[in-house]
């Protein structure tokens, strides 16, 4: 299967990746020294020269692929934003990032780190926490811990709910979510209080898992479809 790599820098992983037989590498960097550095160390490497962030990924894979890559740390939200976009095309992702950011996405509901991100990611794909990275391993050390995670498709094809209000509902409810859900989800749902009596309103957002935010997302749609 086609394999794209995010942030190669000086191909460290890259040069174990081109080992394997059966992963049809290419990869993506936008930083032009290590460009020309991987040109030269892998004269055959499909190199894309940009910002992964930016890239229309239908123009360069007409098939699925998956993603890997050690992520750079300040933008591995945005990354995982873009893999949703991309989710019918991207069947798995295998990514190196911040521990407490791995912990956040792969956690259950009910967990004080469990957000926005965890709920969105585990609607479509499965998240396993793969091992921790230590600070130590690195030259220089880094003051933080890293974390490797798999992302793995599941059998969700599209979410059964108007997917973009499932979006709205999940970031308004943890955009206040100390507060149960009926004071933080006023912002979309205005004077309307016909679901205020409902138990799952008594709730907070971190304990509701991907099949409850659902049912939550369709109840809204059929009380905003009313006023």
């Amino acid at each position: 299967m086609p394999v794209l790599e995010i942030g190669p820098g000086m191909g460290v992983l890259t040069q174990f990746l081109l080992e394997d037989k059966n992963c049809i590498l290419s990869v993506v960097e936008v930083d032009n020294e290590s460009v020309n550095y991987l040109h030269k160390q892998f004269s055959t490497l499909p190199i894309i020269e940009g910002d992964f962030l930016k890239l229309d990924l239908t123009q360069y894979f007409t098939t699925p692929f998956c993603v890997i890559g050690n992520f750079p740390y300040n933008i591995s939200s945005q990354i995982f934003f873009k893999v949703l976009a991309n989710k019918h095309q991207i069947p798995c992702v295998v990514g190196m990032i911040q521990k407490e950011v791995a912990e956040r996405l792969a956690e259950p509901p009910g967990s004080k780190t469990y957000g926005i991100l965890s709920v969105l990611l585990q609607a479509y794909y499965d998240i396993e926490y793969l091992f921790t990275v230590h600070e130590n391993v690195f030259q220089p050390a880094p003051k933080v811990k890293s974390a490797v995670i798999r992302l793995t498709r599941n059998k969700r094809d599209a979410l059964s709910c108007d997917e973009k209000l499932f979006v709205t509902v999940v970031k308004t409810a943890f955009n206040q979510r100390r507060k149960q859900l009926r004071n933080s989800l006023k912002p979309l749902l205005g004077k309307n209080d016909s679901l205020s009596s409902l138990p799952i309103m008594d709730e907070r957002p971190e304990r509701l898992g991907v099949d409850a935010f659902i049912e939550l997302t369709n109840l809204i749609a059929k009380t905003l479809a009313a006023t």
